[in-house]
């Protein structure tokens, strides 16, 4: 079995804390940005950041789903880290000032799921597919979220 990884990327425009806190928002801001991929949306326990315990289904394709129990931690600052109870699934978010000078109101966010993959042929064509696939929906939800939080930003 093989680690896998995906990584998206996109840049904001709004605050580092804005984004952040819209990403940690499990209860209200967090469900809107999830593309129709993720079905069964659930908070379990608390709802905003660490300590916080989400179920959702990942529809990867038609015929495979997998069911998450997500646990919420923050390790560091502007950082959420999703680990699924039920397997080796780790999705990390980053929010951090945008690179380039005088930029302060964007910020770069980064979304990052490893897994351990499957063996044998499946995980060979696992190793392929899934990576491209999700990174898909994270180009989608990362756009949600622009969407989100850029609207909040701009001045009324």
């Amino acid at each position: 079995m093989a680690q896998i990884e995906v990584v998206a990327r996109r840049e904001i425009a709004a605050r580092p804390e804005e984004v952040y806190a819209a990403l940690a928002d499990f209860r209200e801001v967090h469900p809107r940005l999830l593309p129709e991929e993720f079905t069964d949306y659930e908070v379990r326990e608390g709802g905003h950041g660490e300590g916080t315990v989400v179920f959702l289904k990942l529809h990867a394709t038609k015929k495979r789903v997998r069911s998450c129990l997500l646990e919420i931690s923050e390790p560091e600052e502007r950082t959420l880290v999703e680990t699924d109870r039920n397997s080796t699934l780790v999705t990390t978010w980053t929010t951090a000032p945008a690179a380039a000078e005088g930029r302060a109101e964007e910020t770069d966010v980064t979304v990052r799921t490893v897994w351990e993959g499957s063996g044998g042929i499946g995980g060979f064509f696992e190793g392929i597919f899934a990576p491209r696939v999700l990174k898909g929906v994270y180009e989608r939800l990362l756009a949600n979220l622009a969407a989100e939080v850029e609207k909040e930003s701009r001045p009324s």
